[in-house]
């Protein structure tokens, strides 16, 4: 079909289940004037950015940059830009947060790992111990409790971006904390820490062991080891389920208010909401983000076949929940 120079006919794929014919008077100068004509058009109020089929490569899909790629007749694809907003619930794209009362981890282990603060008792102690360490060169002894306080704290803080460092991380954290109090440094290692790095890695294990006891899923998984009390299960460091590592939350708690029970409840409503033509998208995005702790306890501690889950999540292997769910 013929068609006239400043004119554009578009195919726009804008999810997996909806796909909309375009024709635009003019072709726009920009691909960001483009992207503003489909907003208005489509009444798309979230961003994006474009794809193409390329002619060139067969069809291929390839990031839209330049205008002048764009043939007078395409398919583009939408490809939307997930952002974590705890205030919006206008979009199904946006990440919802703000009804997840769990304290779970926003980060992942730091580039420089930040000392905590301790009592202020500890506080004094190290206040004063460094002013003496600057004139006379001479490293403060500390009492057990206020080891036991600076040991306490630590850990507390490595929880909060793991629960099982490795050894790298306790060197990064028993440094730091000889590099913000220089009165701790230990005169008779070779760096100055490892002591405090031995001491830290005995100490979280005991926080761990606490967590676990309290019910904390992350800890939790990996109790009923061999022990004198359990003589007959498994050695202390077989099979032990730990993150990977492009995971932060690895098994959450879940939302306080909740259950297995009441949060099956909501699973098995996504699933009925998505066999209907006209789907609720924002109560199934809701849905998805307050069953995150269900489904990391399904894929830890159940291995269920890729077949069996994706039947029972239909709905994280729509595109904007693939991209929440790495949120």
């Amino acid at each position: 079909m013929d068609t006239s120079e400043g004119t554009l006919k578009l195919r726009v794929i804008i999810d997996d289940t909806s796909t909309r014919k375009i024709s635009l008077p003019y072709r726009p100068d920009t691909v960001c004037g483009l992207m503003s004509l489909l907003k208005e058009k489509l009444d798309m109020s979230y961003d994006f950015r474009l794809q193409f089929e390329d002619p060139e490569f067969d069809k291929a899909l390839c990031d839209l940059e330049n205008m002048a790629d764009l043939p007078s007749i395409a398919t583009v694809k939408v490809v939307r830009i997930v952002e974590v907003d705890v205030h919006s619930t206008s979009t199904e794209d946006t990440v919802l947060l703000s009804d997840v009362s769990s304290p779970e981890r926003a980060s992942r282990w730091p580039d420089v790992f930040i000392t905590p603060t301790f009592s202020y008792e500890v506080e004094f102690a190290l206040r004063e111990g460094n002013c003496s360490f600057v004139k006379e060169g001479r490293p403060l002894k500390l009492t057990r409790d206020q080891k036991h306080n600076i040991l306490e704290r630590i850990s507390g803080t490595i929880y909060n971006y793991k629960a099982y460092p490795n050894d790298t991380e306790f060197s990064k954290a028993a440094e730091a904390l000889v590099n913000k109090h220089p009165c701790l440094k230990e005169t008779g290692s070779k760096t100055g820490f490892d002591g405090w790095k031995n001491s830290l890695k005995f100490k979280m294990g005991n926080y761990r062991s606490k967590l676990r006891r309290a019910g904390l899923p992350e800890v939790a998984v990996n109790g009923g080891k061999r022990s004198r009390s359990s003589p007959d299960g498994e050695p202390s460091r077989a099979n032990i389920k730990r993150p990977r590592r492009a995971e932060i939350n690895f098994l959450p708690n879940y939302p306080q208010g909740l259950d297995a029970t009441s949060l099956e409840a909501l699973r098995q409503e996504m699933v009925e909401e998505l066999k209907k033509t006209e789907k609720d998208l924002m109560m199934i995005n809701h849905h998805m983000q307050r069953t995150f702790a269900l489904r990391r306890q399904e894929i830890v501690q159940s291995s269920l076949r890729i077949e069996d889950f994706k039947s029972r999540w239909p709905a994280l292997f729509r595109e904007a929940q693939v991209y929440a769910e790495f949120h």
